[in-house]
Order: C-alpha cells, then sequence, then structure tokens
C-alpha cells in the first residue's frame, strides 16, 4: 500500500490521541537508514526516540534474539526464572553509578519504571510526596503525566492529576533559571505548602528530553543530592532517554560525579525491544514485598537477550567515544550556522544528545513556526527530525550512535539547507 493509502486507514482504526509526527510508514531499516512502503529511503535523527542507540537491526542484537526465540520467548520470570535475567541485572548493578550494593526489578516502559521508581521510594521512606521539575517528562501514565511538566499533550484532557506531587522551576539558562532558582523553589515549597518530612523522593532527568534537551548543572544535581541526604529523601534520577552511551558516557550521571539513590532506565536498553528498569541502593530497592514488583512482562526473555547484545555493543564499538565525536561534530555545524541564523538562540547538549533552540530574531518569543518548517523541510530531503520543547521550538538530533560517516555527513548538509529554507520561506 501507499503511504497515503495507510493514512487513511489510520484514520477508521486508530485512537486521534494517538500522535504521529509524519505519515511515513517503515518497511524495513538498517542502522540509521530506514525505507518507506514505497521504497523511498530516509536518514533516520530519531532513533525511535533514542531507543536504537546502537542503530536498526544491529546485527548482534538481532542474532541475540533469534537465539532466544529459538530457545523460549516467555515464562513470566515470577512464574519460572531464568538465568539471563539475573546476569543483566548482575551487569547493570555493576554499571548504574554509585559505590554502594545495588538491586534490579525488570519492567517493560520507561512510565513503568517511573512508577516503580515512585512505589519504592514510598515504600522506603514511608512518604508520600514526591517533587518533580517544570519541564520534565516522566511518561502518560497517570503517576507518569503527573510528575511531568507540561500540560499540553500530556496533560490536557485527562482530569485531576496524582495527589501529593510538587513542580518547581528547572535551571535552564538561556530561560533565566539558575540552580538557586531551583533550589529556592524547594525552599519555598517547604516553607509554604510540603513538608519536607513528607517527601519520598525527588524525581529528576539528568538531561531533559521532551523539556528541550536541558542539560542539569553539576551545581544543581550536588545541591539536589545534599538536600535529599539532609531531609531523607530518596534521589531519583530518569536516564530513560539519556541512557546507554546517548549523552557520551553510558549514563548520563556520570559526568556529574554523583550517583542517585534510584535510576530509571529504558529505551535505549535493548535496541528496540520494549524492557525498562529500575536499579538502586539495595536497602532501598528491598523496601517492597515479595509480590509489590514485577509484571508479567517485565524483563521478558526477548528483550533481555537484546538488551545483553546493546550492552557488548556498546563496550565493544566504543560507542561513548564516538557519541562524543558525533557530537562535537554536530555541535559544531549547528554553531556554524548560528553565526549567520539570529534565530537560533542555542545549540547545547551532551555527546550525540544534542538540540538547537530557535526563537524569534530578537531571541525574546520561542520559535515553534520555524522549527516546524525545519522540520517539514528535512522530512522533503529525506531526513527525519524531532521536535521538543516546552513552546515546541527546539529540534532534537538523536541519529543511532552508530550511524555511517557518509549517512552522518549527507544529513549535516540537508540540516543546514533545511534551515535556510525555513527561514526563506
Amino acid at each position: 500500500m501507499l503511504n497515503t493509502e495507510l493514512a487513511e486507514l489510520r484514520q477508521s482504526t486508530i485512537a486521534r490521541g494517538v500522535g504521529m509526527q509524519t505519515q511515513v510508514y517503515a518497511a524495513r531499516a538498517r542502522n540509521a537508514e530506514v525505507w518507506d512502503v514505497e521504497g523511498t529511503r530516509y536518514i533516520d535523527f530519531a532513533a525511535g526516540i533514542a531507543v536504537v542507540n546502537t542503530g536498526h537491526c544491529h546485527p548482534r542484537v538481532i542474532e541475540a534474539v533469534k537465539a532466544q526465540a529459538v530457545a523460549f520467548t516467555h515464562t513470566c520470570h515470577q512464574v519460572l526464572p531464568y538465568e539471563n535475567y539475573l546476569r543483566l541485572a548482575e551487569r547493570l548493578n555493576a554499571a548504574v553509578p554509585g559505590d554502594f550494593d545495588k538491586r534490579t526489578v525488570f519492567v517493560t516502559t520507561g512510565a513503568e519504571a517511573v512508577e516503580n521508581a515512585v512505589k519504592i521510594a514510598r515504600a522506603h521512606t514511608g512518604r508520600n510526596a514526591v517533587i518533580a521539575f517544570g519541564g520534565g517528562f516522566h511518561g502518560r501514565t497517570f503517576m507518569g503525566m503527573s510528575l511531568t511538566g507540561k500540560v499540553q499533550p500530556y496533560k490536557a484532557g485527562f482530569g485531576a492529576m496524582m495527589p501529593d506531587v510538587f513542580h518547581v522551576p528547572f535551571p535552564v539558562a538561556l530561560h533565566g533559571a539558575t540552580t538557586e532558582d531551583a533550589m529556592a523553589g524547594i525552599e519555598k515549597l517547604f516553607k509554604a505548602d510540603l513538608d519536607p518530612a513528607r517527601v519520598a523522593a525527588i524525581i529528576f532527568e539528568p538531561v531533559q528530553g521532551e523539556g528541550g534537551f536541558n542539560p542539569a548543572p553539576t551545581d544543581f544535581v550536588r545541591a539536589i543530592r545534599t538536600l535529599c541526604d539532609r531531609h531523607g529523601i530518596v534521589m531519583i534520577a530518569d536516564e530513560v532517554q539519556t541512557g546507554f552511551a546517548r549523552t557520551g558516557t553510558l549514563f548520563a550521571m556520570e559526568s556529574h560525579g554523583i550517583a542517585a539513590d534510584l535510576t530509571t532506565m529504558a529505551k535505549g536498553l535493548a535496541g528496540g525491544l520494549p524492557l525498562a528498569a529500575v536499579t538502586g541502593r539495595a536497602e532501598i530497592m528491598d523496601a517492597a514485598n515479595p509480590g509489590g514488583l514485577g509484571g508479567t512482562y517485565g524483563g521478558n526473555p526477548l528483550g533481555i537477550a537484546a538488551a545483553h547484545a546493546v550492552l557488548d555493543v556498546i563496550e565493544e564499538e566504543d560507542l561513548c567515544a564516538r557519541a562524543n565525536r558525533l557530537g562535537s561534530r554536530l555541535r559544531q555545524r549547528l554553531e556554524a550556522i548560528r553565526a549567520t541564523t539570529p534565530e537560533l538562540a542555542e545549540v547545547r547538549g551532551p555527546g550525540f544528545m544534542v538540540a538547537a533552540e530557535f526563537t524569534a530574531a530578537d531571541g525574546k518569543e520561542p520559535n515553534p513556526d520555524l522549527v516546524n518548517r525545519i522540520r517539514a523541510e528535512a522530512l522533503k530531503r529525506k531526513l527525519i527530525l524531532l521536535t521538543c520543547g516546552t513552546y515546541g521550538n527546539v529540534i532534537r538530533f538523536l541519529a543511532p550512535l552508530t550511524i555511517d560517516e557518509a549517512h552522518f555527513a549527507e544529513a549535516l548538509d540537508i540540516i543546514e539547507e533545511s534551515i535556510a529554507a525555513a527561514r526563506a520561506a
């Protein structure tokens, strides 16, 4: 079928609430290339939203999944456990930042990992309240969207959010918000509305994803760690989008030299198969009673096998170093464009988690219209781009870390051409 025919079928079959950035229907993919049902080839700078960090259909991942599929596809670990589940937990316990004894639980999605992290923190502390940050994104479940600091499209129309969730500003230098402002927001919250003795957890993204790829300053991360230690609060790092070499380290928190108590992860963990996890301090993770954690598909054998292969590929192909090299080249190209593009207000992001924020030429107002034109121009030129940011005025670049050099160079040229064409429109 043609893309247009499938788009018509979608109108009569899929709920309107499932948003779609394109009407390009994928047929096959390899590394950073995707071909649609009409045979048109695209360069993928979305990677399934930072999921296929190791590229579409990496041979190591595919072979691992095939081998597991021949053995067995599902038993439910809570019924018939299997060694690979334990071995992957062992690897994550060693890899997640923090020089302390750790435990892991596997679930299916990033939102489910966040939900379980909150459950674990509440079980450990005996408290209910959770503090999150403006611009943050933590999923579309009720707790996830309650923690998310963006109304449209995530909260609108869904009624009352979960109770005992509080938001404070996130430090974003371009928008005039500092670490001091964020910490002052928490202190004001403690004075006016919330006894810190009621707070179970503070959750944040080391680099905000949907919020605009805003990196958390190290002094902010350190201040949150100090605050949590002072009040007995569990510190949760949401590494769902930042994890698995995307930021130039396996986990983004490594760059700060500070360990969270609990770390949530998903997306890049299993190379495209649905797998998520929470890893954290053993004494906190063990607070939940047996049966309180888990799920029918949590730690599915195929996802577990894929994740082992992903970790092998990251190590063997040195993808952390490659993320830094690719990200540096992308930032340099964007900065060169910025020199003659007054609407390009800032280029930011660690490793290969890079974003470009666009404003009006005077730098005062967000410019989502220009961003959407750039995305559309790139799509015409067969490059898939994604937008983000509280005002929808940020382009995020999330190509696989394994992208071929020739395809990367081709994409950089398309980005420059698309920005120029969108500005001229």
